[in-house]
Order: structure tokens, then sequence, then C-alpha cells
């Protein structure tokens, strides 16, 4: 029998792939995240196969989910406002992303909307649109891009529910591409209340949202929400508190999904505390 949620965090790959999976494990994860390769470069990355098999095997026989986050530098928005070479880049660096989190067994690799500032409110749009059909338009494997909503701090691109579901709408690979709803990011931008919410699981049924959530970021936040201000807490230590997330563990859409906290480590460098804290409060739903 499935469990009906599927917690865990971020895990270092300096080890690599399996020994993070083992890692996640051991921490009393069911789930994790992962950056395919250097968060703070689009350098591409040499597959290592035996090990990327090994992590596969590893989450299967113990039914662990996992997925990957792409490097910082990735930004869709821009498109090739920074060049012709910086956007082939960029494309070539989303492909590499999809290849590893394929061979590690994973759901997706998590892309940030990305921001752009231009005279003209619908070019980053269609940079969006355009460098997602680059980059789909040459993958064939299992692996989704799973678009990140924004906090807003550089922005209001990439807040709303409805920019998330018309830019798959209108990619020629809409299949391709599922949604990673980041809580912190949500709340700061006004996207969600911080509590009970019936608003937004309406709109996000009346869109279709629910239907392509792959995964979720599972932060609190350090300020309070509407401020746009993208700043990460522990869960339950922030200005969404434990009843916010009591209430969101008990919805349908975020049951049967990795949840993935991005927060500090605990004082025994792992999550293993705040993953069974949640538990706690998933469980008292029942």
């Amino acid at each position: 029998m499935k469990p009906d949620w599927y917690l865990g965090a971020h895990v270092s790959t300096r080890r690599g792939f399996y020994k993070a999976a083992q890692r996640a494990r051991e921490a009393g994860a069911l789930s994790f995240q992962y950056f395919p390769k250097n968060p703070r470069s689009l350098a591409l990355k040499t597959l290592d196969v035996p090990d990327a098999e090994a992590c596969r095997g590893y989450c299967a026989d113990h039914h662990l989910i996992s997925i990957a986050h792409s490097p910082y530098p990735v930004n869709p928005a821009a498109g090739a406002s920074r060049g012709e070479a910086a956007y082939a880049l960029m494309v070539a660096s989303l492909l590499n992303d999809l290849e590893i989190a394929e061979a590690c067994g994973s759901v997706g690799i998590v892309v940030h909307f990305g921001h752009l500032r231009s005279s003209d409110p619908l070019e980053g749009y269609k940079n969006i649109i355009g460098c997602l059909d680059a980059v789909l338009g040459r993958w064939t494997g299992k692996a989704k891009i799973l678009l990140e909503n924004q906090a807003g701090d550089h922005g209001s691109m990439g807040t709303t529910l409805e920019e998330m579901v018309q830019i798959r709408s209108l990619s020629k690979f809409p299949a391709r591409i599922g949604f990673c709803l980041d809580t912190c990011h949500a709340f700061a931008a006004g996207l969600w209340n911080g509590g009970v919410d019936e608003s937004l699981l309406d709109k996000g049924v009346q869109l279709g949202y629910w239907d392509a959530l792959c995964a979720v970021h599972l932060n609190d936040s350090r300020y309070p929400g509407g401020e746009r201000k993208d700043r990460h807490a522990r869960v339950g230590s922030g200005y969404i508190g434990e009843l916010g997330f009591r209430w969101l563990l008990g919805q349908r859409p975020f049951q049967h999904i990795p949840l993935i906290m991005e927060t500090e480590q605990g004082s025994d460098g792992t999550h293993r505390a705040d993953i069974r804290k949640v538990w706690e409060w998933a469980e008292a739903n029942r």
C-alpha cells in the first residue's frame, strides 16, 4: 500500500546519486531532491551511468521518489537576450539535467519560471515557451520539466497559477511539463494565505493546475505573506506555521507526490526531525 505523503528533503550529491538516495532514506525520507550538477553553473556534466543506475535501483527497491533541481543560472524567461551562445548553453544544460534525472529514475527537473526586464510584458512569456519547446523537442525520455512558481522578489512574473497553466497549454509538449509548488513562494506572492484557503484549491481545480502538480517544496517563510521575499524557514517555525501546513497536508492534491523541504538541516546534519514533525501533522489529519 502506497503512503499518502512522500515527505523528504534536498540532499547533497557530494558522494554521488546513489549515496544521496541512501542518505535520504536513512533520515526517514520517502522522497528527496538533488542537484544533478553544480548548482551555480550551466557547465554540462558527464553522466556517471553506474552511479545513476544504482540510484534508480535503490529508489525502486525502497519506494523512494526523487526530483532534480536545475542550476540557479537557468532563466527561461531571458531567452536569447544574453546572447545566442548563452541561450544554447541553457538549452543544452536543461537537456543534460533531464538525461541525469531520467537515469536516476527521477520524476523530473524543477525549473524556475525566470524573469526578464522588458518594455514588452509578453516577451518573457514567449521566451519561456520557446525555451521549453527547444528543450522538449529534443527530449524523448519520461522525466518532465517541473515549472516552479516564484515569490515575486524579481517582479510579478511566475507568481500565479494562471501563468503556469498558460505556459504549459501553449507549449507544443504540454504532457512533458508539470508543476512544482513552492509553499513559501506562494505565501510570499499572496497566492496562498498560509492557512485554510478554499479559493486556492478551487482556482487550481478550475485551471487544471492540480492535475499536473508533480511535486511540492514544503518551506515555511521568514517573512509575512504578500511581502514577496524568498526567504525559507523550517516548517512550523515561520509565518505559515503548523496550522497552515496541517491544512495543506489534508488536501488531496498534496498527497502521493514528493513533498520536499529546502531548509537548513537539524543538529544531526539531516532533516530527520522536521520529517518526523510533518509526519505527525499529516497523521493527525486522518
